[in-house]
């Protein structure tokens, strides 16, 4: 998915004179070509985050459409107030790329993990929050973020995930996927925890439950018609992210689940991190196992709310 989307940026480069790339960290070689062809719209700026987004800020207020790619927990957290002020509040065309979000850089320890960004760049009026599910989607995104009107948050994951999508289910910035439908349940996710999703409907089909797969690629701005669709089908919905379970997809959706006030109660539950710091280093794939971000979990959870007074 990194990849990719850098791919795209060197692309659409190519194409567009007004695409400029800022870089903060990048890996050795990457965007090399990016850099020989295009010199005077490359910019590696190291590790000054802040200033980056502001630089970012001005070109954008000129004429030009910057790509910026920054590890996400610094681009949300360190980089706050620049993203609101110089970015947002300017609605300037700048493209936020967060590099490892969730918990992608486990090995490093908290001050690495991205698990409040979606949360943060929720908040912020004008932004749009884009968490693709995997390489082929990123491939579908990037070319609308060209000439899309407002700053884009796009949430990178590890690389080399799992490819469950195709072009067969289409991309538009805004607008919900529907994986699988079902009557029995439905399970609302973002980001790489589609394939988690889709694993545990499959699971349960087996066990001849229908439970639908709802994949919200866009928590901001979220389409509320749609979700309402396929939530009211349903007596369960069960939410599953790799992000802090206060302010993210969960919160949104619960939002959304009150202020319809149904007839009939819905049984409702979030899957994500707690409301913790995030304690020990290891793998992403450990720390999903640690907070039970587990297909495992995912089923049990509705198996549980399926029973007479889950």
């Amino acid at each position: 998915m990194r990849k990719t989307c850098l791919d795209c940026v060197y692309e659409l480069a190519k194409k567009d004179k007004r695409v400029v790339f800022i870089g903060s960290d990048l890996g050795a070689g990457t965007l090399d070509q990016f850099k020989k062809e295009m010199p005077e719209r490359f910019f590696m700026e190291g590790i000054s985050e802040a200033n980056i987004v502001g630089l970012a800020a001005g070109l954008a207020l000129n004429g030009k459409i910057p790509y910026i790619n920054i590890i996400a927990a610094f681009l949300a957290r360190r980089c706050f107030e620049q993203v609101l002020l110089d970015v947002s509040f300017h609605n300037t065309n700048v493209r936020l790329i967060g590099s490892g979000g969730g918990l992608v850089y486990a090995p490093l320890g908290y001050t690495h993990l991205a698990i409040e960004d979606i949360a943060i760049m929720r908040t912020i009026p004008n932004m749009t929050v884009v968490v693709p599910a995997d390489a082929n989607e990123m491939r579908r995104l990037m070319p609308q973020t060209l000439d899309y009107d407002g700053p884009i948050y796009i949430r990178l994951a590890k690389g080399g995930d799992p490819i469950v999508t195709s072009d067969d289910y289409g991309f538009q910035i805004g607008k919900p996927i529907c994986m699988r439908e079902g009557d029995d349940a439905l399970i609302i996710t973002t980001g790489v925890l589609l394939k988690t999703s889709l694993d545990a409907s499959a699971e349960l089909g087996k066990e001849g439950k229908g439970v639908g797969v709802l994949h919200i690629h866009t928590l901001k701005p979220i389409d509320k018609e749609m979700v309402l669709k396929y939530v009211e089908k349903v007596p369960i919905i069960v939410t599953i992210e790799e992000h802090t379970v206060v302010g993210g997809l969960g919160s949104a959706i619960a939002q959304i689940i009150v202020e319809a006030n149904f007839n009939t109660p819905k049984k409702f539950k979030m899957i994500g991190i707690p409301d913790v710091f995030p304690d020990k280093y290891g793998s992403q794939a450990s720390l999903w196992k640690r907070y039970s971000i587990t297909k495992e979990n995912l089923m049990e959870t509705i198996i549980t709310l399926s029973k007479k007074g889950g």
